[in-house]
C-alpha cells in the first residue's frame, strides 16, 4: 500500500476533524475500483468527493474526462495543485456541495446519461442515494464506496434484518450489485468499520414501475417505520390517514395477509399495494 507523505497526513487529520471524512490511501484498491467500474476510454465520469485524488488520478488515466466535485475549499486547492504536478489535464475540478448541485446543470459535460463514481463521506450516503434516485432519468450508473453496513442495506433481500425502506425504494429505480469489500486499513484516518463498493445500475430498474416514486414511498416508509408492527397497524399510522377498511381491502386485493410484517414483502407486493392504495387518494 502506498503511504501518505507527512504533509498529506497533516491535511487529512484536519479534514477528518472538520468534515468527518476518511480518505482512501490504498492505491491498489483505488485501481481495483476503477477496473471494476467497467469504464471505457471514451467515458466522461462524475467523481464525488475526490479527496486526495486516490481515485481521481487512475480514473483520469482511464477515461476521456473527469468532472470532480469537491466541497472543501482547502482540499479543492490542494488537489488542483496535485493534478497540475501530475500533468493531468482532463480533470475539471468544481468547488461545490454535491447535495446542493442540480444534476441537470451537469448535462453540458456529458453526451449521454451520467456515470458517477466516488468514495463517499459516510455522513452523506443516505441523502446522496436519495439525490441519485431523484435524478435517476439522467444517470447511467453509479459506482460508490459506502460503509459496509449501509451498503448491505442496499443489496439485502426480503426476510433479512437489513432489508428496509431504502432497499425497496432504490431497487425500484436501480439494480444494486456488490463489487468489492475494502478493509478499514485502506483509509486514513483509519475508520472503525469496513467499506463496500457497490454498482447502482439505473439502466435496470424494476421491470414493473406502474406508480411514481412518491406513491411508493408513502407505503414503504410507514410500513418499515416500526418493523415489529403488522402491516395493517403500521399503515394505520401513515401520514395519509387511510381508513382501516381501505387498507384491509387493498391488502386483500393484493393477496397479502394483514398480519405480515413489512420485511417479508417482496418488491412486486409493495408495488401492487402502492398501486392499489394510490387509487384511493
Amino acid at each position: 500500500m502506498n503511504r501518505l507523505s507527512q504533509h498529506q497526513r497533516n491535511y487529512v487529520i484536519r479534514a477528518k476533524k472538520r468534515l468527518g471524512q476518511c480518505f482512501l490511501v490504498n492505491l491498489s484498491v483505488a485501481k481495483k475500483i476503477v477496473q471494476a467500474s467497467n469504464l471505457s476510454p471514451s467515458n466522461t465520469v462524475l467523481e464525488i468527493g475526490p479527496g486526495l485524488g486516490a481515485l481521481t488520478i487512475p480514473l483520469a488515466r482511464s477515461v476521456k474526462r473527469v468532472i470532480a466535485i469537491e466541497k472543501d475549499e482547502e482540499l479543492f486547492s490542494w488537489l488542483s495543485n496535485k493534478l497540475y504536478q501530475e500533468k493531468i489535464t482532463n480533470v475539471t475540478l468544481i468547488h461545490h456541495d454535491i447535495l446542493k448541485l442540480n444534476f441537470e446543470d451537469l448535462k453540458e459535460f456529458f453526451d449521454h446519461r451520467i456515470i458517477v463514481l466516488g468514495n463517499l463521506p459516510f455522513n452523506i450516503s443516505s441523502p446522496l442515494v436519495a439525490k441519485l434516485l431523484h435524478h435517476h432519468k439522467c444517470i447511467d450508473r453509479a459506482v460508490l464506496m459506502f460503509q459496509r453496513e449501509f451498503a448491505e442495506r442496499l443489496i439485502s433481500q426480503p426476510g433479512t434484518k437489513s432489508y428496509g425502506a431504502i432497499t425497496v425504494i432504490l431497487r425500484y429505480r436501480a439494480r444494486a450489485k456488490k463489487l468489492l469489500r475494502v478493509s478499514s486499513g485502506s483509509f486514513f484516518p483509519r475508520p472503525k468499520v469496513e467499506s463496500m463498493v457497490l454498482e447502482l445500475d439505473f439502466k435496470h430498474p424494476w421491470p414493473r414501475c406502474p406508480v411514481d416514486d412518491e406513491r411508493l414511498k408513502r407505503v414503504v416508509k410507514p410500513a418499515f417505520l416500526q418493523r415489529r408492527k403488522t402491516l395493517i397497524n403500521a399503515l394505520l399510522g401513515a401520514p395519509e390517514n387511510w381508513e382501516k377498511e381501505v387498507i384491509l381491502k387493498a391488502l386483500r386485493s393484493c393477496g397479502i395477509d394483514p398480519a405480515r410484517r413489512a420485511e417479508t414483502l417482496n418488491m412486486d407486493e409493495f408495488i401492487s399495494l402502492a398501486q392499489v392504495l394510490s387509487l384511493t387518494q
